[in-house]
C-alpha cells in the first residue's frame, strides 16, 4: 500500500522560512506529478506548487517569488521551500501525488497535512 507523509510544520514569525518533505512509501512503479496543496479554514483546498517528473514547476500566483518546488525521482521525494513567509500563508499544507502502481494502473494520492502556522 503506498502512502504519503509529510513533514517540516510547524510556527514560523512573518518573513521567516519552512522547508517541508514528503515521502512516498511503499510499492509503486513510477510516481508522475508531486505537489503541494493547502487549505485554511472556512476556505477551499487551493494548489500551491506542482512539479513533473521532468522538474517543470506550475506555481499560485500567491507564492510565486517566495516557494521553491522540487523532488527527488530516486528517494520518492518532493520538497517545498518556503521563504518570506506571510501570515497568509498559515494553513494545513498537503503533499500530493500521482502514482502509477503498476505500468497498467495508477492513482491520486495524499498526505496526512501539517500545519504551518505564520504568526509573530
Amino acid at each position: 500500500q503506498v502512502s504519503l507523509v509529510e513533514s517540516g510544520g510547524g510556527l514560523v514569525q512573518p518573513g521567516g522560512s519552512l522547508r517541508l518533505s514528503c515521502a512516498a512509501s511503499g510499492s509503486y512503479f513510477n510516481i508522475n506529478n508531486m505537489g503541494w496543496y493547502r487549505q485554511a479554514p472556512g476556505k477551499e483546498r487551493e494548489l500551491v506548487a506542482s512539479i513533473r517528473r521532468d522538474r517543470s514547476t506550475t506555481y499560485a500566483d500567491s507564492v510565486k517569488g517566495r516557494f521553491t518546488v522540487s523532488r527527488d525521482n530516486a528517494k520518492g521525494m518532493v520538497y517545498l521551500q518556503m521563504n518570506s513567509l506571510k501570515p497568509e500563508d498559515t494553513s494545513v499544507y498537503y503533499c500530493n501525488a500521482a502514482i502509477s502502481l503498476t505500468r497498467w494502473s495508477s492513482g491520486e494520492f495524499w498526505g496526512q497535512g501539517t500545519q504551518v502556522t505564520v504568526s509573530s
